[in-house]
């Protein structure tokens, strides 16, 4: 647990939360500022900064609560889908340096914009280009 890290305080019910799930590994919340009716975070009860920090099987945990949560969130407000995502880092958005997974329910013609509007323009990038990534990465996940 991390004193000054706001989801642990929760976590640790030092400050109140609208949990909506819980079980040994992760707490599941309802965003104290919603981006929609039901944006829930689901958070992994012990403390890590970014997915890369986490290790897989609270991963496993975190995505398991995810994927039982989001139709349940649907349901309850209605929603036609939803953004399931996380903000890796600060130059990602991520607010609070606690790994954490927003269930955002969307609306039709909620305003709202799919999750490949977050990066601004896309890159002219040449096929030599994706090539040299996608062997970076492939070697990188072995």
């Amino acid at each position: 647990m991390s004193e000054d890290c706001i989801f642990c305080r929760i976590v640790d019910g030092e400050l109140p939360a609208r949990v909506v799930y819980e079980d040994d590994d992760v707490l599941a919340f309802l965003d104290a500022n919603p981006l929609a009716p039901g944006h829930t975070l689901v958070v992994p009860k012990d403390h890590y900064e970014t997915l890369g920090d986490l290790p897989a099987d609270e991963g496993e945990a975190v995505f398991a609560a995810l994927h039982r949560l989001t139709p349940v969130v649907e349901a309850a407000v209605g929603a036609d889908g939803s953004n399931v995502a996380f903000n890796n880092g600060e130059a990602a958005g991520q607010e609070v340096p606690h790994v954490h997974g927003h269930v955002i329910p969307r609306f039709e013609d909620d305003g709202g914009r799919p999750v490949h509007a977050v990066a601004g323009s896309r890159p002219d990038l040449s096929d030599d280009e994706l090539d040299a990534i996608a062997d970076d990465i492939a070697a990188d996940a072995e």
